[in-house]
């Protein structure tokens, strides 16, 4: 009897020990950019941390792998990828709210103040997933990847230098308005178009953070970088919301430590990413003119935020206000929590 007792005993210990296995899954991830970009890198921290604490296997798309930015959101809300990470700029037509991260002027150039805003926003952390919900996605947070940056073939000192500029914005809408308002023309084009578009001159100019514009050559096609610190791009990460609330709380808790292990990482990775960025660029092409323009140059540029702003609220009425509104909070909160 007792030897029956210790048969079952060891039996038992081998199937708990055994049941994490049964019900390991295998998640899909897909991002815009590289593995070796920003967003790549916090996907490979995220995934890290899910299989060091699971036995879940998570699978990285990275840009092109499985079409462009427009046929992975509609993978992600059809369930055939469990994780998405999206920048606001091409979810602009499913959630017009989120264009609020395109009103220029509205984000801190300040690292510490912007990192303090993205931490702690009730904006990004309470009022954003309920709107992401109702395309069927669980956000599950939003990171800055670093200040945007101009490239064109002639220098930019004034808006009055954009005029008749062929200008490449995501296709988004508030993108549109912004650089009509800076006095170019705003072409919208996928990103896989952009490299060929500006080689063959059917573009001038377009903007990215300085490490895509390092990691994806723009300087070989274009002649001036130019800096007016008018934006920090953003970027969310989504879960298909039927998969998300049909996890265990397991996992879910493990999908939300993950997350936050990854934005951190992700934040300080970021520190001096800028500089390090356009150094690479002036050593892979010298003759790259690189501008960053003082604050009287680009007085004119902030001139044009409220125009901006007042379409954004055309384009997401009542709610867009709200969120607008938050925001403005968020970041007057985020600056008097690091002034001291």
């Amino acid at each position: 009897m007792m030897r029956t007792h210790h048969i079952l005993a060891g039996t038992a210990v081998a199937l708990c020990l055994a049941a994490p296995a049964v019900n390991a899954d295998t998640w899909r991830y897909a991002f815009e950019e590289a593995l070796e970009e920003v967003q790549g890198k916090y996907a490979q921290k995220f995934k890290e941390e899910i299989e060091a604490n699971s036995d879940h296997e998570v699978q990285l798309f990275p840009f092109g792998t499985l079409g462009e930015s427009a046929d992975t959101m509609e993978q992600a809300q059809a369930g055939i990828l469990q994780f998405v990470d999206q920048s606001p700029g091409f979810t602009g037509a499913l959630i017009p709210e989120a264009q609020v991260f395109f009103v220029p002027y509205l984000l801190p150039q300040d690292q510490e103040t912007l990192f303090e805003f993205f931490r702690n926003s009730v904006a990004i952390n309470e009022m954003f997933p309920e709107l992401y919900a109702e395309q069927g996605l669980e956000l599950l947070t939003m990171f800055p990847e670093g200040e945007v940056c101009m490239t064109t073939q002639e220098p930019v000192r004034s808006p009055e230098d954009l005029n008749e500029v062929k200008f490449r914005v995501m296709t988004n809408p508030l993108l549109v308005e912004s650089y009509e308002a800076f006095g170019a023309v705003p072409t919208p084009l996928p990103w896989g178009e952009v490299y060929g578009a500006l080689q063959t001159g059917i573009i001038q100019g377009q903007e990215n953070p300085g490490f895509f514009l390092e990691s994806t050559k723009m300087y070989e096609v274009t002649d001036v970088i130019t800096c007016i610190g008018h934006n920090n791009f953003t970027t969310a990460v989504m879960a298909n919301k039927d998969f998300y609330d049909g996890l265990q709380e397991a996992d879910q808790l493990l999908i939300q430590d993950a997350t936050a292990a990854a934005f951190e990482y992700i934040l300080e990775y970021q520190q001096g990413l800028q500089e390090e960025s356009l150094d690479k660029i002036r050593e892979a092409k010298p003759e790259m003119e690189i501008n960053i323009l003082s604050e009287e140059e680009r007085q004119p540029f902030m001139e044009t935020a409220t125009q901006v702003e007042e379409a954004f609220i055309g384009m997401a009425g009542e709610s867009g206000q709200e969120i607008l509104d938050q925001l403005k909070q968020d970041l007057e909160d985020a600056r008097q929590a690091t002034s001291g």
